[in-house]
């Protein structure tokens, strides 16, 4: 912010010199960012301050500051406007719509003024901070703005509609014309909140306020608007009509309700020195209750443990109490109530921060040696990282892509119904749309890679995807993804994806997880063939092949095959348990069996009907292959397993498997309509 010296110092007991403000502010955690002399010969300061400090947007809040820094006392501005007109409601009427958007709204009243220069002093103070003065009413308001930090806004009151004004959400298509010189007409979309007469907006709420109410040479009365506004609306609507100024920097900020009636008694006070006037009797005003007073407890104990140093108590309430926090001592702690401006306050530990500022950044003590203790990496850490070191092992090379996508490469990616995620920004360009996967940008990538000539190429990303749900709101999904276009046949390539996925799962769960593997209900529209995987009963993705309409926008030929996994539910159990097992002391045997089955009998299905046959001494239960072909007939295929059986205390035979292949022989055939193989 650019200040003036000789502003601030119109509020201290004693004047400070251009030095000794930037160095106390500098201290103060307010840093000086260099300053000059202004075309009139006064100096200025420009003062950098934090975006959570908007109280520090004035030179009164500025002047606060260092007072409490150097001993000084302040000398607050006074209000003295008398109003003697009949009551303000009489000539207004006030209606807010959205008390979040806008927790208060106050109007003033005042007739008969005159428009016209403002005076020299308060010329000078607006051309030291290099603003131009205008008229006496559009001067007063931008000194409010620049002494208190409140941002005002005066109306000409007889051009606007219906003697009303509404505070509401703007309806598509209205039209606004904004102050300024070569303004442009905005058409509104819908959903900004504006200030608006009986008929039109008239001005963006926290914004701009609208050419066809501002005051002229020929304005006799006037409104007086002193207000606040959402951080977040004033935010979305000045980014969204390309529209900053003074005013919306600091709602953006934060403006305390219980702040706006001393401000608007200032600029009436000042509006009657400058242009005259009558002011109407009271303040018409809608918006939710003011909140009460926030109360906030430290400990001197605290402070102590977290500065590292001993600051004796009278100390600490003396820094409290000349920043305005009305410190009382109550046993072993502090009750401060936090001033209304302060809304950066909430906690002890902020109110430590303040202790520290005033008693100074340079009086904590540097200690020589500093104890550390090493911790370990966090499981949200360490789980990501090996999944990343095993998928590099696999051949996978790790990308790193924009979150936004083409509109014609997110649209492949679209469930029935579903529309695209569109960010309203020109700087996205030609990418507005927020990706409902990542494998559009992993198939990009490849694209470009093959064009350099890679022939092959195994990629994958650890990202969010982005989808918006029915009711407008979206929905963010942290995704592993991978994309592979190698081996090159269909079956191979899902099995392969498959066991990657398995070997990721297993990694993060362990060797004993229970990995499922099932058809969707719904084939997804960006796959040809498509698998859902679960880890323990937990559903953590799908793989499949993709689609050739999913693969044509890229140009990428060929098999591609992709998972999109959803792996933050696994982290906390990482590392997995291990379990320790003695080595066998006899040797095991194996025995293959092949059983010619439905084409819709899934390997899960053999594998747990040969587990539930308790077979004696079986040890595990492996897939070898799938066959398919004349021998099996339309519809069927011959899948191979192997068990391995092994006993405890001795070697077994061949013939001490007999038994058991024959039990599960026989319930192939009578569960599942199987046909074993010779």
């Amino acid at each position: 912010m650019r200040t003036s010296v000789t502003w601030i110092n119109d509020y201290l007991d004693r004047p400070a010199t251009a030095q000794e403000q930037a160095d106390l502010l500098t201290a103060a955690g307010l840093n000086f960012d260099g300053g000059d002399v202004a075309d009139n010969g006064e100096p200025w300061q420009e003062i950098e301050t934090t975006s959570n400090r908007g109280d520090c947007l004035c030179h009164v809040g500025l002047a606060r500051e260092l007072c409490a820094m150097s001993g000084r006392a302040l000398r607050a501005p006074a209000a003295a406007a008398r109003a003697t007109g009949s009551p303000a409601s009489k000539a207004v009427r006030v209606s807010n719509h959205d008390h979040r958007a806008c927790p208060r709204y106050t109007a003033r009243v005042i007739t008969g003024v005159k428009v016209g220069p403002s005076p020299e002093w308060l010329q000078r103070r607006l051309r030291a901070i290099g603003q131009v003065p205008r008229n006496n009413l559009v001067d007063c308001t931008n000194f409010v703005l620049f002494e208190l930090g409140q941002p005002t806004h005066v109306f000409d009151l007889d051009r606007l509609r219906g003697a009303e004004v509404q505070v509401r959400r703007a309806r598509a298509g209205e039209r606004f014309l904004p102050i300024g010189e070569g303004a442009q007409e905005a058409k509104l979309q819908g959903g900004e909140l504006v200030i608006a007469d009986a008929e039109r907006p008239v001005a963006i709420a926290g914004v701009k306020g609208g050419a066809e109410t501002a005051v002229t040479d020929a304005t006799v009365n006037i409104l007086l608007e002193a207000a606040t506004f959402s951080p977040v609306d004033v935010r979305a609507a000045s980014r969204g009509l390309r529209i900053a100024s003074d005013s919306s920097y600091r709602f953006e900020r934060g403006v305390h309700p219980s702040e706006i009636d001393a401000a608007a008694d200032r600029l009436a006070a000042l509006i009657l020195e400058t242009a005259g006037g009558t002011l109407h009797d009271g303040v018409v005003e809608a918006g939710a209750p003011l909140p009460p007073a926030r109360s906030v407890r430290v400990r001197p104990s605290r402070v102590r443990a977290v500065l590292g140093t001993d600051i004796p108590l009278e100390e600490v309430v003396r820094a409290l109490d000349t920043l305005g926090f009305a410190p009382v001592v109550r046993g072993d702690a502090i009750d401060c109530t936090v001033p209304a401006r302060r809304i950066d306050v909430e906690r002890e530990v902020d109110l430590v921060e303040e202790v520290c500022r005033i008693h100074g950044l340079d009086r904590i003590p540097m200690k020589d040696a500093l104890s550390v203790r090493v911790a370990p990496v966090e499981p949200q850490v360490s789980a990501p990282r090996a999944v990343k070191s095993l998928l590099v092992g696999l051949g996978f090379v790790e990308s790193v892509t924009h979150t936004l996508v083409p509109e014609r490469h997110a649209a492949p990616f679209l469930r029935a119904g579903e529309q695209p995620l569109r960010i309203d920004d020109e700087r996205a360009g030609g990418a507005p749309i927020l990706r409902p996967s990542v494998i559009p940008s992993l198939l990009e990538v490849r694209r470009r890679n093959a064009d350099a000539g890679l022939a092959e190429l195994r990629l994958f990303e650890s990202a969010r995807a982005f989808r918006l749900r029915p009711d407008g709101s979206h929905d963010e999904r942290a995704t592993f993804t991978l994309l592979s276009d190698r081996p090159a046949a269909p079956e191979e390539a899902m099995r392969w994806m498959r066991g990657t996925c398995e070997r990721i799962l297993r990694t993060l769960a362990g060797e004993h997880a229970a990995v499922r593997v099932d058809a969707p209900d719904a084939r997804a529209p960006w796959y040809a063939a498509e698998a859902r995987i679960a880890c323990d009963g937990r559903p953590v993705g799908s793989f499949g092949l993709l689609a050739p309409a999913a693969t044509a926008a890229f140009g990428v030929e060929g098999t591609a095959c992709a998972a999109e996994l959803e792996l933050e539910a696994l982290w906390t159990g990482y590392p997995p348990e291990a379990r320790a097992e003695a080595l066998p002391s006899f040797p095991a045997i194996e025995r293959d069996l092949s059983a010619i089955v439905d084409e819709r009998t899934r390997w899960e299905d053999l594998e747990s009907l040969a587990r539930s046959l308790r077979l004696a001494n079986l040890e595990r239960v492996d897939f070898v292959g799938t066959y398919r072909g004349a021998q099996t007939g339309s519809g069927r295929k011959s899948v191979t397993m192997r068990l391995a059986f092994r006993a405890p205390d001795r070697t077994l035979r061949r013939e001490d498997a007999d038994g058991a292949m024959a039990a599960l022989a026989e319930a192939l055939t009578g569960r599942l309509g199987a046909v074993i193989r010779g």
